[in-house]
């Protein structure tokens, strides 16, 4: 696949403060590309600069191999965390409004099949539920049919339902050749959905490949959570990593069946455990020592 953005030596301060400091950046066409980190890693200031939205202070970036310039807006679609539409439109309305900001755009009604909107096109926007706004929102960002398609924390808030039915609309969207650039807070939601990720903090990247290739470099397949405490001695001879936090006790191993004869021989076995594969959260949490912070 070939890049379709990249960044080099991106670099944007406020004064004093280093809000992105010198990162490099491929997005290969085709691809879903996360974005991820806590508030304050930076993350948003990228994606703005990324978007054409804000000028950085040192570095560039470049689209299809070309510093972007004015005609970047016409071949990109942004869904931002908020956006304000006017007063008394319709869903129709706003796709129509939307429409003629652009030089060309997609048949309104294959947008509304597209997003799901048929049954709420008459409604004001002002009445729709939020699953029914975010589509309402993909729909404006895909109006122009862009080639790149930004969306920034396009779930946050939604129940889970709604989630899942807004993830499915990603992955057709992305079916249909896009590349998208996606931040959110939700680990889940990355793992799902995303061809590459990279991890921020402090304004800068701290990971970044493919999710089941970050985990893997990082981990051992399974992750035993044991309640109670646990030495190294109860392990001994056995390949597992062990840390322990809060009177758990937790062991990364290769297989579970590895652990048994220990567990069986075990007074505290007894006590409660659970058995599941790393995750994102898992990795954020080794990388940085700290939560994500929402």
């Amino acid at each position: 696949m070939s890049v379709i953005l990249s960044v080099h030596g991106l670099t944007h301060r406020y004064g004093d403060f280093t809000a992105v400091n010198n990162i490099n950046l491929d997005v290969k066409a085709g691809q879903c590309f996360g974005l991820l980190g806590p508030n304050g890693a930076g993350k948003s200031t990228t994606l703005e600069i990324l978007e054409g939205v804000l000028k950085p202070t040192r570095g560039e970036v470049r689209y299809r191999g070309l510093p972007i310039d004015k005609n970047f807006k016409q071949e990109i679609g942004i869904q931002f965390q908020s956006t304000t539409l006017p007063d008394h439109l319709t869903v129709y309305d706003c796709l129509k409004l939307f429409s003629s900001f652009y030089q060309s755009h997609t048949p309104l009604p294959h947008l509304i099949k597209q997003c799901q909107l048929s049954d709420i096109a008459d409604q004001f926007h002002y009445t729709l539920s939020g699953g029914q706004r975010q589509r309402l929102l993909l729909a404006l960002s895909l109006i122009n049919d862009p080639a790149l398609l930004f969306l920034d924390e396009p779930t946050t808030g939604l129940d889970p339902q709604a989630r899942l039915h807004f993830w499915q609309l990603i992955r057709e969207v992305k079916q249909q050749g896009k590349t998208i650039i996606l931040t959110t807070h939700y680990m889940e939601e990355a793992e799902q959905l995303c061809d590459q990720i990279a991890i921020m903090d402090r304004g800068e990247f701290i990971a970044e490949g493919s999710p089941d290739t970050l985990l893997s470099d990082n981990f051992l397949p399974q992750i035993v959570e044991l309640n109670g405490e646990y030495s190294e001695r109860d392990f001994d001879g056995l390949p597992v990593k062990i840390s322990r936090c809060a009177g758990q006790t937790r062991v990364e191993c290769h297989s579970f069946n590895d652990l048994l004869p220990m567990l069986n021989a075990s007074a505290g076995s007894s006590s409660g455990m659970s058995v599941r594969k790393p995750h994102l959260e898992d990795l954020f949490l080794k990388l940085t020592g700290s939560e994500l912070r929402l």
